[in-house]
């Protein structure tokens, strides 16, 4: 893959050229019809993808969560949830649990990464695995301000009077 195409990912637009071109010479080209999952809530993970083109629903528990689209990057969580088994070919390492389904809700093009060659750019491309890495962090505290902030309302509905399970608390 030419490393211009990498280049336009906002995650990777400023990289050095030694790191775009290691980003591209393991990244391949993943075209997704409209409808089709990219990722399913629960499954596991042995791919990232940068989306070049198209749009996507990120649904987690059922319910959509928010809409992605050109140079956005999903799955790296799953990705980096553990490091890969050394002797397992590149299309089958084993990854994370899938945090969120992702729907493509028009055609896609994306680019992506293999969970072994994802790892393995640590030693070729240190600044795009740490750029990654810092949005795995991200991702997570968003994921657990949702789960608070759905649990608060699960508590509100379901608790009835002199029954708060936090009164009393300090």
């Amino acid at each position: 893959m030419e490393s211009s195409r990498v280049a336009a990912i906002p995650l990777f637009a400023d990289l050095p050229e030694d790191e775009l071109a290691a980003v591209a010479s393991v990244a391949s080209e993943v075209e997704i019809a409209s409808g089709q999952a990219l990722a399913a809530e629960g499954r596991i993970g042995h791919s990232l993808f940068a989306i070049e083109s198209g749009t996507a629903d990120v649904v987690m528990e059922g319910a959509t969560v928010r809409t992605i689209g050109p140079g956005d990057v999903v799955g790296e969580m799953a990705v980096f949830a553990s490091p890969p088994d050394p002797v397992a070919p590149p299309e089958v390492a084993e990854g994370g649990l899938r945090t969120a389904s992702v729907v493509a809700t028009s055609p896609m093009r994306l680019i992506g990464l293999f969970k072994r060659d994802v790892w393995a750019l640590d030693r070729r491309a240190p600044v795009a695995t740490q750029r990654l890495r810092a949005m795995v962090d991200e991702h997570r505290a968003q994921d657990a301000q949702r789960a608070l902030t759905k649990q608060r309302a699960q508590d509100e509905q379901g608790g009835s009077p002199g029954t708060d399970p936090h009164a009393g608390s300090a």
